[in-house]
């Protein structure tokens, strides 16, 4: 049978694995939230691009003889 103290190092030991996995995802979301943010941007981007008509071409001016 284990002792008191073995059991608050496991109890302690496993606190800290806890708090490790807890900030792990907190960092996930994190990056996640930012990619899902870039993402909104690209899609705003491109469908921005996708709704502008092309500019007509302008023909170019012949060089000017000195």
């Amino acid at each position: 049978m284990a002792t008191a103290n073995q059991i608050k190092y496991r109890i302690g030991q496993a606190k800290k694995k806890l708090a490790k996995a807890n900030k792990e995802v907190t960092e996930t979301k994190a990056k996640i939230k930012k990619l899902e943010s870039e993402l909104k941007k690209v899609k705003a981007a491109e469908a921005k691009t996708k709704t502008k008509k092309p500019a007509a071409k302008k023909a170019k001016a012949a060089p000017k003889k000195k």
